[in-house]
């Protein structure tokens, strides 16, 4: 769990305006009356996460970050993991349906999701609450539901979110049409349990806080609140938190907290602004400083964004060793340790091992294709030495005291470590 800190844009600003300045919110259901709230009320809200995967992600890291801001301020999260939910699935963002999971598997990743958050959110003391809306989505009573629920959702409304609209040509299931009522009956839910009267998300999710506001204003005469978060994308207009190796993820297991510290330092140049706003607790001074950085310098910018995010994920000594590790790579020190390394026998290197393969199995490629497109225009490299030959074979006389440093394009890097059989 992150220590808790002192954040001095709030302590001198509006908590609405510090999270607008910091490009948190893409929409409310009223700038005006959620700005007085955050600022003269002490309020509960919850963000919910489906148990769709094992791990989070950095675009799931935009609302863990929306979340501390909150709490540090002094309003109480209640953090939802959709146990329930995730059985139907979200059609919002989704061309197709998504894999049903079976109920084994949503569990052991919403334990896991759970452990992950802990590193985030101050639970102690009720100052957080952790809660799976299997509690009470997996014993609902069918036709009641349908009763005293179903029967203040409009079709033609639902039809026309975003979510649905999107998919009514591709085909959009009757069981993911109950997504959004689900969703809604959360925020009904969490409202009678524990006053909770603001539901937060990406900005995809629009339509379905809107239903939980119009549902709770229906059934309980009471007017609650939405906010959403904008949906990050790279100033190329790519998706945020996709690599060509697959999702940044949050957990060490999947994605090393080097592989994690060079995301963030490989940035656009356009986005470091942006990103240090987003993803670290740095004042707004101190942003807009680092932002003002040009040229060579820009970089300084892109290692204090690089050390702070992966710090608040991974902790101080991992966010460390990416650094000094991350140095080496670039040839001002001898430490790899922390580089992400492969072990290969040596007899993979008698006859030679072909350089696409190799790149590809390790994952600095996504394929043999992209290896040898990169070969073709210079971007791969053995020891720091460019590559050339698309037909080129490691061999034992690539082995170096530290193994074998693989590099595609400027700073993406792996060492292969050699082991007799």
């Amino acid at each position: 769990m992150l220590d808790k800190m002192v954040d001095f844009d709030i302590m001198n600003n509006n908590l609405f305006d510090v999270l607008k300045e910091r490009g948190f919110i893409a929409q409310t259901t009223s700038d005006e009356i959620l700005s007085e709230k955050l600022t003269n009320e002490q309020i509960t809200f919850y963000n919910g996460y489906d148990g769709t995967a094992s791990s989070l992600h950095v675009g799931n890291l935009v609302t863990i970050m929306a979340m501390l801001h909150l709490q540090r301020a002094g309003h109480r999260p209640i953090v939802i993991i959709g146990g329930g939910t995730t059985m139907i699935g979200d059609p919002s963002g989704k061309t197709e349906m998504r894999q049903m999971l079976d109920e084994t598997i949503i569990h052991a990743n919403a334990e896991a999701i759970k452990t992950q958050l802990n590193r985030y959110i101050n639970f102690d003391n009720s100052q957080a609450i952790y809660i799976n809306n299997a509690d009470w989505l997996l014993d609902l009573n069918y036709i009641a539901f349908l009763r005293d629920i179903g029967r203040h959702f409009s079709v033609n409304r639902m039809l026309a979110a975003e979510a649905y609209k999107q998919r009514l040509e591709r085909g959009l299931s009757f069981i993911e049409f109950n997504y959004q009522i689900l969703q809604a009956y959360d925020y009904l839910e969490l409202y009678r349990r524990y006053g909770c009267t603001l539901q937060v998300g990406g900005d995809d999710q629009w339509g379905n806080l809107l239903a939980g506001v119009d549902l709770i204003r229906r059934i309980e005469s009471v007017t609650v609140h939405a906010l959403t978060y904008p949906l990050l994308t790279t100033a190329d207009g790519a998706k945020m938190g996709k690599t060509a190796a697959g999702a940044v993820w949050l957990d060490p297991d999947k994605l090393s907290p080097y592989d994690f510290y060079q995301y963030w330092i490989n940035c656009d140049d356009r986005d470091v602004e942006k990103l240090l706003k987003i993803f670290t607790f740095l004042s707004l001074d101190e942003i807009k400083h680092l932002a003002l950085l040009q040229g060579a310098e820009l970089r300084q910018a892109k290692r204090v964004l690089a050390y702070e995010v992966t710090k608040i994920t991974h902790g101080e000594s991992e966010a460390s060793a990416a650094a000094k590790t991350s140095q080496a790579a670039f040839g001002t020190g001898k430490d790899l340790t922390s580089m992400p390394s492969t072990i290969i026998t040596a007899s993979r290197l008698e006859t030679g091992l072909s350089i696409l393969e190799i790149f590809n199995e390790v994952g600095l490629t996504k394929s043999r294709n992209q290896a040898r497109r990169m070969i073709q225009q210079g971007g791969i490299y053995v020891n720091d030495e460019r590559v050339t030959d698309v037909q080129a074979m490691l061999t034992s006389n690539d082995v170096t005291d530290k193994g074998i440093l693989l590099r595609a394009g400027k700073k993406k890097y792996h060492r292969i470590e050699v082991k007799n059989e």
